[in-house]
């Protein structure tokens, strides 16, 4: 049995009909550039407005010659085939300081030297314990469905000890590994005609762009650079890359922040804006991890802005979902839109 239904009247009488920025439903079709998909996102809701305001705020941060860029990328971004997004963007100049991981460097050096990451999977025949195990007996390393033969990480520590450590004598800043890490890449690259690019931080090198690694010792980069400190004179210097870095942020006219993953390559992003006059006019991040746990990788960017990280009025955006699908879309949207 059905009743008929009068529309309810509920609501406040005054309100003139509600027509205020309607939802609209997303078209594709065969040949539609990344950043006219972007555009479709923007007449959707829940993530897809996400991800087209995370363009706009981006193509914004790059598109203004007048901003200095910070980009921070934590997580397994170069083992996931994400290394040659970031080294284009060096390459281009979109990246003014780029501050990662001990491990992302760690694994664009082994590709620059001519190892590989290989496809893999997540279990095997038996259950996710045996599949490891097996792994294990074989000499191979996992990253959830990326493999990574142990071999590597031997010709890893040779390029380390007769190329970089070498030319690191005395206590030096991490920024100044990286900078020699890059440099060797690159003439090993070179010499030895790897088929892939030589990297992320060999364009680094190349281009005068400082990486900062303030975790390296979370790392194999780290746990070898410490080895090599027992018989050598040889060590890092953890504070020597704040003066270069805040007076980067101090000295910006405009400053924008791009941010994907969290952990420290994140905070040590956000952070430099606390010693310097100004904050972030621009800050985009990419991530999985949500805010309600309180902590730093899941925090939003406007809790940043009670900081004092990031203006007032300044534009910030964040997508909730794996960077490796994220980051793509968004460079090249907005790099499309850019015209660069």
């Amino acid at each position: 049995m059905s009743e008929d239904h009068e529309p309810a009247e509920d609501h406040d009488p005054e309100r003139e009909e509600f027509s205020h920025d309607p939802v609209a439903h997303a078209a594709v079709r065969a040949e539609m550039t990344v950043d006219e998909l972007v555009g479709e996102y923007g007449d959707a809701g829940i993530g897809a407005t996400d991800m087209h305001e995370a363009v706009d705020v981006y193509a914004e941060m790059i598109g203004d010659d007048d901003v200095t860029n910070f980009f921070g990328l934590a997580g397994a971004m170069v083992p996931a085939g994400m290394r040659r997004i970031v080294a284009d963007l060096i390459r281009d100049g979109h990246i003014d300081a780029l501050v990662t991981t001990g491990a992302n460097l760690t694994h664009d050096a082994i590709e620059a030297i001519g190892g590989k990451h290989h496809h893999g999977q997540v279990h095997g025949e038996g259950t996710e314990r045996e599949h490891d195990e097996q792994l294990r007996d074989e000499g191979v390393d996992r990253i959830y469905n990326v493999y990574l033969p142990q071999e590597h990480f031997a010709l890893f520590e040779d390029h380390l000890r007769s190329r970089v450590f070498p030319e690191c004598e005395g206590v030096v800043s991490i920024q100044r590994l990286t900078e020699e890490l890059g440099r060797a890449n690159a003439a090993v690259n070179e010499a030895e005609d790897v088929d892939e690019r030589p990297g992320i931080a060999a364009t680094a090198y190349e281009h005068d762009v400082p990486i900062y690694c303030p975790a390296v010792q979370d790392s194999v980069l780290g746990l070898q650079a410490w080895m090599y400190s027992q018989t050598n004179e040889f060590s890092l210097d953890a504070l020597a890359d704040m003066t270069p870095l805040t007076d980067k942020a101090f000295d910006a006219e405009k400053a924008g922040a791009m941010v994907v993953g969290g952990g420290v390559p994140k905070n040590f992003v956000l952070q430099t804006m606390l010693v310097a006059p100004g904050a972030y006019d621009y800050a985009v991040q990419l991530t999985m991890d949500q805010p309600n746990t309180g902590g730093l990788s899941g925090a939003t960017l406007d809790e940043a802005r009670s900081w004092g990280k990031i203006e007032k009025a300044g534009r910030n955006a964040s997508v909730y979902a794996d960077a490796t699908i994220t980051l793509p879309l968004v460079v090249a949207a907005a790099r499309e839109r850019v015209g660069e």
